[in-house]
């Protein structure tokens, strides 16, 4: 979907900070709020804006582990891979899963408190799900950058 400038500026807006009024988001974008508002809800009907979070720091709530993990199946069957799908929604622990060309078929983004949190999840969780053939995990050592702003 193509937008205009003044589309874009608005959803820069929102993305740096949803938490911002009707009038923050006019001001810095320089439009009238009943433009703003039109905009918002324009977005909101066509699915452009899914939903407005909050952002918590991952060490200030026991989440500062952050652990990518690549899984392989066993096999590639729609019922390995609905119960590999049913096991990651389960799972609060499990922000991102994405299905991979490579040589794995999956890479999970986990966070937990430490290692010792990870290896509980991972061999009471991950390794027990009957699709699962094999995990091989990798720790971050630094973020060096995280953002949720898509480049518009």
């Amino acid at each position: 979907m193509k937008f205009t400038d003044n589309e874009k500026a608005i959803l820069r807006e929102i993305q740096r900070d949803s938490s911002a009024s009707l009038a923050e988001i006019a001001e810095r974008t320089n439009m009238a709020q009943s433009t703003v508002w039109r905009k918002l809800q324009e977005f909101d009907a066509a699915d452009i804006v899914r939903k407005r979070v909050a952002l918590l720091n991952p060490a200030a709530v026991d989440a500062k582990l952050c652990v990518f993990a690549s899984v392989s199946l066993a096999d590639h069957s729609a019922e390995a891979v609905e119960g590999f799908a049913a096991m990651v929604r389960l799972h609060p622990e499990i922000l991102e899963c994405h299905a991979l060309s490579g040589t794995s078929d999956y890479i999970l983004k986990i966070r937990v408190a430490d290692v010792e949190a990870y290896e509980e999840f991972m061999t009471h969780n991950l390794l027990r799900n009957p699709h699962v053939q094999s995990v091989v995990s990798s720790f971050s050592l630094k973020e060096m950058k995280s953002t949720t702003e898509l480049p518009v």
